[in-house]
């Protein structure tokens, strides 16, 4: 690790409003995620009610289709007992006509009774043909009633599916509303926390933002290999909680904020029995900053404690100035 007293060429302050832009860009994103989560659970809930409906429609549709092919069959039948009526009576009129051709000629009494009974069987027939007939009308007529009622059913049925899709559409644009009010909300707490950190720390080179985090250089709060914060960082982690406290006591209760404390390193080694890994180190220091937070007063379930070793550099470069400025802890406001 580097030594403590060494100074870097930290970036001065500018009045660039890029870091303003990333850090609503950043927030925008958070929220945007935290909201698309709300947006897909309900459109999950929905989308089940819309499914049960289209089950119930194909069903319906089903049984459409059902009574539309028995009615054709229905009518098929009408249509072979009218041409079977037809026939009798075409039957009828000839029996008839023989009858009076016989009854002219003057026939034995036998050939008349038996065409009369002839007769009698084909008006016996032609009855029943006929009712029949009458039956397969009450039929069809009962099957488009039926028809009638499950064509209004899926009516209603489309109708109730329109008004889902229109209540899904309508959520989609007040969850966009309520993100956009909520990624306004959180950039203007964040950009005041970040102003006020700068009036308490003042224009330190070792201090800077970058993107939507505040970084603190490691040796303001803590010796070379060390997550015990120093007496000149526990001064500078006063300051910084008592503007978490501030910042906390405005943000509405409706917006669930967290400060993360981001632990870095560089990448030289170490190996201790305290730290085997820079893994160790790094979230020894978040912790401890963490800790002395909640005995300042800040809410733990407001606080996050996350170290990342080495692989998160500011620098890539391996200049000593480079090394020292990936040696950090970051201080970033975003949503839980």
């Amino acid at each position: 690790m580097a030594p403590a007293n060494r100074r870097i060429r930290g970036r001065a302050p500018s009045a660039d409003y890029w870091p303003g832009f990333v850090d609503a860009m950043s927030s925008l994103l958070l929220v945007l995620i935290f909201l698309l989560t709300i947006f897909m659970l309900t459109q999950f809930f929905l989308s089940q009610l819309v499914s049960s409906k289209d089950t119930a429609l194909e069903n319906l549709r089903s049984q459409i289709a059902e009574l539309v092919s028995q009615l054709a069959l229905v009518k098929q039948e009408k249509a072979d007992l009218q041409l079977n009526i037809s026939s009798l009576q075409a039957s009828l009129a000839a029996a008839n006509a023989e009858k009076e051709k016989l009854g002219a000629q003057a026939g034995t009494g036998a050939q008349v009774t038996v065409l009369q009974d002839e007769l009698s069987k084909q008006k016996d027939i032609s009855n029943q043909a006929l009712a029949q007939v009458e039956l397969l009308n009450q039929q069809i007529a009962a099957m488009r009633r039926q028809l009638a009622a499950l064509e209004e059913a899926l009516n209603a049925s489309e109708k109730r599916d329109k008004e889902s899709q229109a209540q899904i559409a309508d959520l989609g644009r007040r969850l966009n509303a309520a993100l956009a009010q909520k990624v306004q909300e959180l950039a203007r707490y964040r950009s005041e926390f970040f102003g006020r950190l700068r009036e308490i720390l003042g224009n330190r080179p070792d201090i800077e933002i970058v993107g939507d985090r505040f970084v603190i250089q490691s040796e303001i709060l803590f010796d070379s290999g060390s997550a015990e914060i120093n007496p000149s960082g526990i001064e500078q982690l006063r300051k910084i909680t008592e503007a978490v406290k501030q910042i906390g006591g405005e943000i509405p209760s409706d917006i669930p904020w967290v400060l993360r404390i981001d632990g870095h390193t560089d990448v030289n080694p170490i190996h201790t029995p305290q730290f085997p890994s820079n893994w160790y180190l790094s979230s020894a220091r978040a912790i401890a900053v963490v800790d002395f937070m909640v005995k300042e007063g800040v809410a733990p379930n407001h606080l996050v404690a996350a170290g990342f070793g080495e692989f998160q550099p500011l620098d890539k470069g391996s200049t000593p100035d480079a090394l020292k400025r990936n040696r950090r802890i970051e201080f970033k406001l975003t949503e839980r």
